[in-house]
């Protein structure tokens, strides 16, 4: 288990390249939302199945290691944040003009290192006020998502274009 936490980070890097080309196919707002919805239901189903189903062996791999079950939940929800986080700059980017464009994209590393800052500490809060029950951080996460799904879902641009980028700027 040394390296399960590590496991949706390394899945989302791995997968960056292919989440940019999905965005361009399906549109950025549709694949932040379905990795919006990936990242719900994983944390979901994560917290509701049983600690054996979780830990559940299905074979070992060379580089991977031992797949169980949670390995596999933690490898879609790689593939969720990748589709989330790799399309969210260019969003940012395309929401604005070439005077501001390094308003926008610091504005965007700022709440997301914010983000990135409070997130941990909130759920260590939320984790001591429940009794140091972690699990709560399964059903405290997807609530955050869905607000992120709200918000996704009242974007009206942001898409890309085929303008070209000598035209933008």
């Amino acid at each position: 288990h040394r390296d399960l936490h590590s496991f949706p980070t390394r899945r989302s890097s791995d997968l960056s390249i292919p989440a940019g080309f999905i965005g361009a196919k399906l549109g950025r707002k549709r694949t932040i939302g379905i990795g919006l919805l990936i990242m719900i239901i994983v944390m979901i189903s994560v917290y509701f199945l049983p600690k054996e189903t979780l830990l559940q062996m299905h074979g070992k791999l060379p580089i991977l290691g031992n797949i169980m079950t949670l390995t596999l939940f933690l490898l879609a929800a790689g593939i969720g944040w990748a589709c989330i986080n790799i399309n969210s700059l260019p969003v940012v980017v395309d929401l604005t003009d070439a005077i501001h464009i390094g308003t926008f994209t610091g504005l965007y590393y700022l709440f997301s290192t914010l983000a990135a800052i409070a997130g941990p500490n909130i759920n260590g809060w939320i984790v001591k006020l429940t009794g140091n029950n972690y699990s709560t951080i399964f059903i405290i996460g997807p609530i955050f998502m869905i607000a992120a799904l709200i918000s996704i879902l009242g974007m009206k641009s942001g898409e890309a274009t085929t303008q070209s980028t000598n035209e933008k700027f």
